[in-house]
């Protein structure tokens, strides 16, 4: 699983950890996040390495929403997520992952 979930019952927010997929991880010196949730900077949100070794970062979205993304790989090649929750098509002829949250 490359998204985990954990909503807060104080606030309609999800705490969702995005998780890079290990191939990814073994062709990459460094991984970022991309998505509506940052204005698709891709160098604004870097995956670290997590105590058990995989590269992840934890964003607070808002509940009942969805948010495409990709990641990025040494700031030039973009890919998908295997196992996000959907894909739609983009502006730029290339499907985009979605978390559904």
């Amino acid at each position: 699983m490359s998204v985990e979930k954990k909503y807060l019952k104080t606030k309609p927010v999800c705490k969702v950890k995005f998780i890079a997929p290990e191939p990814l991880t073994k062709e990459a010196k460094k991984i970022f996040l991309a998505g509506e949730f940052n204005d698709w900077n891709y160098e604004e949100t870097q995956l670290k390495k997590q105590k058990n070794g995989c590269l992840a970062t934890t964003l607070d979205l808002d509940a009942g929403a969805e948010y495409q993304y990709r990641y990025v790989l040494d700031g030039e090649r973009w890919e998908n997520d295997y196992d996000a929750d959907k894909y739609v098509p983009s502006e730029v002829g290339v499907e985009n992952s979605v978390v559904v949250v």
